[in-house]
């Protein structure tokens, strides 16, 4: 009995699940161009990642088919969630939030410089150019096509600035690793979370194939399949009647004062958000919705009071970065004793922690983040970032990842843009730019592909990694040097891809989306404007900081004195996120929903329900992806299911 109720012990990695995921990753990698930096459609702006999902599928599908014909060939759940895993870890990498921009602003303020903006007097001097390309001859084929990139002057070009970026990017990912590693137990074993994102995944690799058994996920499925099918045909057929799930304004409704300084308000009713967000607790959809609704009236207030005049006001981002603050020390504080344990572990006092389980040693981990922490500090004062600012920008990196991550572990929200939150635009706030330097600046503006939003965080992907090892028992020690393979490929494989589509077509030869040279201009434009107008402190906006600081304690306090209260503070921060703005009304369907279940037909009812909603994502993810392999294939414009 005793042995029964004993951790099943982690199976090893097998080759064939890695040599099938690295097979996989320039595929993912390929598909992901052509939506994202071609025709301008997000597979990543939502997690789980629209193409990881329906790549495992497929993958499923077969092993569900061979396990009967060739059951030794079939993979099992451990194997498929591994590629699962490196395949979330490689989109992130790849997405629209790093290579995607970082490469569009290696050549940009060269190709773009003119008597007129004046780059050249204002910040060239300032740039670092070993991680840069310069040649005009080079990104004369980058920027105008016809060509190939596979020249020995432009391989020659790119490569070391590439290779110098892809250590960082390591690095980066590394430390992120070795701060999960740290706080995987409090946060899975000891606080319990949900991880609402991973049940999906979990439920399609199941063994049994008893999620595929299940009527009430093919009700699912068959519905958001069906909405997609007639959207699709409703595309090439406008006589054909419309289901509006996707966005569509309704500030119409709102056109008179006061009620129009709520700006621009969306309705939507995607199924796969319905779908994954029915895994979120009860108290935090509600809070999600309701604290999005309680920024509006802000909006609204500040107009019947004449406060409206100040664009900023009510500063909901600052208020937003208050709260972040507040979160985080109160997450930090709850988590003191299992801090203090590792703490004594590692310096050999007494302690009863056992880390052996864990993906690294403790003791590892903490050397591993002073590590990369001394890389990152000696990296970015080579670029020119002031060696006091260095530990201020990354500590709120990595403490925005955290935030994230947390996020992603206990509400499951499917966006999480966060672009407010970022480092740079809260040390510019907190300091003015004058206190900063040109080098600072510029070094900010270099690091904007990995601070600019927080939708493709890899840090969360990583937590969620440990938690699937744990579920279906893979060896997180394998599983952690996996990870960093699978960052270090993309970044390598993207890089490859992008370059390989410029060169050919050109990047601003009107081929691709605004986007590939828009993310340049929006990374020079912004230095540009820090040097030609400097500011100080933003006591205002600071004074709201504090004030999103408190009401977050007050929310903490009432949660933790008063178990009628219903609202959590985590709604309060993304009260003002893009996610919100399009997806509000999503989340109050699967509020009622849920809430109407658990209330009339109790837990085991809830329990039973789970499969529908869990195949309406299903349904949704496989349609949108076909619809967008077809649009690939025969270069058309289709239907697309997002946004």
């Amino acid at each position: 009995m005793r042995d029964h109720l004993q951790k099943q012990e982690p199976k090893g990695i097998s080759k064939r699940a890695v040599i099938l995921g690295l097979i996989l990753l320039p595929i993912n990698g390929y598909w992901i161009s052509q939506l994202e930096v071609v025709r301008y459609t997000h597979l990543t702006l939502t997690v789980p990642f629209t193409n990881v999902i329906f790549i495992l599928l497929l993958v499923t599908i077969f092993s569900l088919i061979i396990k009967k014909l060739i059951p030794k060939l079939s993979l099992d759940q451990n194997e498929q969630m591994v590629v699962y895993v490196m395949l979330s870890i490689a989109s992130a990498i790849a997405s629209i939030d790093m290579i995607q921009i970082l490469i569009p602003t290696m050549g940009h303020a060269f190709w773009f410089n003119t008597p007129e903006n004046e780059w050249e007097e204002l910040f060239w001097r300032y740039l670092p150019m070993w991680l840069l390309v310069s040649d005009h001859n080079v990104l004369s084929g980058y920027y105008k096509g016809e060509t190939s990139i596979y020249k020995i002057e432009y391989i020659k070009a790119w490569i070391s600035p590439l290779l110098w970026w892809l250590a960082f990017i390591l690095v980066l990912v590394f430390v992120m690793l070795c701060i999960n590693v740290l706080v995987r137990r409090q946060w899975t074993e000891r606080e319990r979370l949900t991880y609402p994102i991973i049940q999906l995944p979990l439920e399609t690799t199941d063994n049994t194939g008893k999620f595929f058994k299940n009527k009430l996920m093919w009700i699912g499925f068959a519905i958001s399949a069906s909405i997609s099918i007639i959207n699709a045909l409703n595309y090439f057929n406008p006589s054909i009647p419309q289901i509006p799930v996707k966005r569509r304004s309704i500030a119409y409704i709102f056109s008179e004062k006061p009620w129009n300084a709520m700006g621009n308000v969306q309705l939507s009713f995607y199924p796969f958000v319905i779908g994954i967000s029915f895994m979120i607790p009860l108290d935090l959809l509600l809070s999600s919705w309701v604290f999005y609704w309680l920024f509006k009236a802000q909006q609204v207030t500040g107009s019947m009071l004449g406060l409206a005049s100040s664009s900023q006001f009510p500063y909901y981002n600052e208020q937003a970065f208050g709260a972040f603050i507040g979160i985080s020390i109160i997450l930090f504080w709850s988590a003191k004793t299992h801090f203090g344990r590792i703490i004594r572990g590692i310096f050999n006092i007494k302690s009863d922690l056992d880390d052996s389980s864990e993906p690294i040693t403790y003791r590892k981990a903490l050397l591993g983040i002073l590590g990369g922490g001394l890389f990152l500090l000696i990296f970015s004062t080579k670029i020119g970032m002031s060696i006091w600012v260095v530990p201020i920008f990354f500590g709120l990196y990595f403490l925005l990842g955290m935030f994230v991550t947390r996020m992603r572990a206990e509400l499951g929200f499917l966006v999480h843009n966060l672009s407010y939150l970022k480092p740079s635009t809260i040390i510019v706030t907190l300091l003015g730019t004058r206190r900063l330097g040109a080098g600072t600046l510029t070094t900010f503006s270099l690091y904007n592909f990995f601070i600019r939003t927080c939708r493709c965080h890899p840090m969360p992907h990583q937590l969620e990694a440990f938690k699937i090892a744990e579920k279906v028992h893979i060896d997180s020690k394998k599983l952690f040097a996996i990870m960093i393979l699978s960052a270090g490929m993309s970044v390598i494989v993207m890089s490859w891809i992008i370059l390989h589509l410029y060169y050919k077509f050109g990047a601003d030869s009107g081929y691709f989306e605004i986007w590939t040279i828009g993310l340049g201009n929006e990374v020079y434009r912004q230095l540009q404007n820090w040097l030609y107008y400097p500011t100080e402190t933003d006591t205002t906006a600071m004074s709201f900081m504090g004030l999103g600081f408190l009401f977050t304690i007050f929310l903490s306090f009432m949660r933790t004195r008063f178990l009628w209260w219903p609202f959590h503070p985590l709604g309060y921060v993304i009260a003002n996120d893009w996610g919100m703005f399009n997806l509000w009304s999503c989340l109050l369907v699967s509020y009622l929903a849920k809430m109407l279940i658990l209330k009339h037909g109790g837990l085991k009812t809830y329990r039973k329900s789970i499969p529908f909603f869990l195949g309406l994502a299903l349904g949704d993810y496989a349609l949108g992806s076909i619809w967008s392999i077809i649009g690939i294939i025969f270069n058309i414009t289709i239907y697309q299911f997002f946004p």
